[in-house]
């Protein structure tokens, strides 16, 4: 029994992938709130996901996977750093505007 995924042709993958990171791409060069920005962020880090794993079903290996579980693990590491600065930030300034800030104050 095959199974469905590899009916799907790969060009469908990516076209998936680079609308997922054409989302995170405009939000992170349009939006002001930090929060929205590490949102884009994580999308554009999904998009890569959603390749190395299509890549890694076309070509019948794990590989891509194996690249996708670290790429899960280095977006949790950022997300814990994220939120870490979006409320130093949201503490000193009472907002989570990113143009606020205007340079670092020891």
């Amino acid at each position: 029994m095959t199974a469905v995924a590899s009916t799907i042709p790969p060009s469908w993958y990516l076209l998936l992938a680079s609308a997922v990171f054409c989302v995170g791409l405009f939000g992170v060069l349009t939006r002001r709130s930090a929060l929205y920005f590490l949102m884009s962020v994580e999308l554009m880090m999904n998009a890569a996901n959603i390749n190395f794993v299509a890549f890694a079903l076309y070509y019948g290996d794990l590989t891509g996977q194996v690249f996708a579980l670290f790429v899960i693990a280095l977006a949790a590491a950022e997300v814990a750093i994220g939120i870490g600065i979006i409320l130093v930030l949201y503490r000193n300034f009472g907002t989570t505007d990113v143009t606020v800030p205007a340079e670092m104050r020891w």
